[in-house]
């Protein structure tokens, strides 16, 4: 069967924060919290959802945590701040707040960054390993394996990466189940054990001793590795985003969708997908009504490598 194409829109990637827990060493010192009366103060009149700013238009939690972020921001300036929600009063605030976010570009550069979309072998959400070409990570990397290892089989390692900033970002996943995902026990677990296992090294002079852990999962939206994942995957609902390639005219067009695996051959290096059951695939049959027949008979064949992006599919 030849290949086929789909449809579909492209869906945007939305990304879903996995579990994560930082480990810092016995000796550090956590910077301290802002008090957060000042915040309640501010915001004591108004309801959490939603804040009254600019001629009492509504606006949403993005704009309420941009409040948030300005009012961390003044406070490190030590400038004043205003608790009232009259206008003239907000009005002051925000002004202030936007000469001071201007100033060092942290509104633009920093808080509302998108977090781009996962590819395979990122060393992130796309898991594999990414190393920063440091004199340290690679012996970073042959702890965390051997790490890995000390859990019997229970723990592995999705995801590797360290950054030029003496990070070290790990995801691990849980092996024996079927979704992969590490309880927050898990995480904890591994990222105590790596992080005592990152103090003897330092100790030894091995690596720095200013390396900051991050440990997490791979997160709900987790990139299928192809091929060795697609066995273990085989019954989830899946994003597929792929190209065709024409061969006449030698270009290619990219197409997505929400599939389910039917089948895979690992010497032909091809899959078989049908519509997953999923809401955006039933309504196009009509509002209310199930996959028609010919959506669950509906076929595509992809090789491999026409495969740019395979991840969990969460319909909420």
């Amino acid at each position: 069967m030849g290949l086929g194409t789909c449809s579909f829109t492209f869906y945007p990637y939305i990304p879903r924060a996995p579990l994560i827990a930082s480990a810092k060493k016995k000796d550090s010192q956590t910077d301290p919290l802002l008090n957060p009366s000042i915040i309640q103060e501010l915001s004591m009149d108004v309801g959490e959802d939603e804040m009254l700013i600019d001629g009492h238009e509504e606006v949403g939690e993005q704009e309420t945590s941009f409040l948030n972020v300005c009012i961390i921001k003044l406070v490190a300036a030590d400038l004043p701040l205003c608790y009232s929600t009259n206008d003239d009063a907000l009005d002051r605030f925000l002004d202030s707040a936007d000469e001071l976010l201007e100033d060092d570009g942290y509104f633009e550069d920093d808080y509302f960054a998108e977090e781009p979309e996962p590819s395979a072998g990122d060393g992130a959400g796309g898991g594999g390993v990414s190393l920063a070409g440091t004199a340290w990570d690679k012996k970073a990397l042959e702890i965390a394996e051997e790490v890995a290892l000390s859990f019997d089989g229970e723990l592995g390692i999705y995801a590797f990466r360290s950054l030029l900033n003496a990070t070290i970002q790990v995801r691990v996943e849980r092996l024996t189940n079927k979704s992969g995902s590490p309880s927050m026990t898990d995480i904890e677990a591994f990222s105590k054990t790596y992080r005592a296992r990152l103090d003897e090294a330092e100790a030894s002079g091995n690596i720095p001793g200013n390396i900051s852990l991050e440990v997490s999962s791979p997160g709900v939206e987790r990139v299928v590795r192809i091929p060795q994942d697609l066995d273990r995957f085989k019954d989830r609902n899946l994003y597929v985003k792929y190209v065709i390639e024409v061969m006449e005219t030698g270009s290619s067009s990219e197409h997505d969708g929400i599939f389910r695996l039917i089948s895979y051959d690992s010497e032909a290096n091809t899959c078989t997908w049908g519509l997953a059951d999923v809401r955006i695939n039933r309504e196009k049959a009509g509002k209310g009504r199930p996959l028609s027949k010919k959506q669950k008979e509906w076929r595509l064949n992809t090789p491999f490598d026409s495969l740019r992006l395979v991840r969990f599919f969460p319909e909420i």
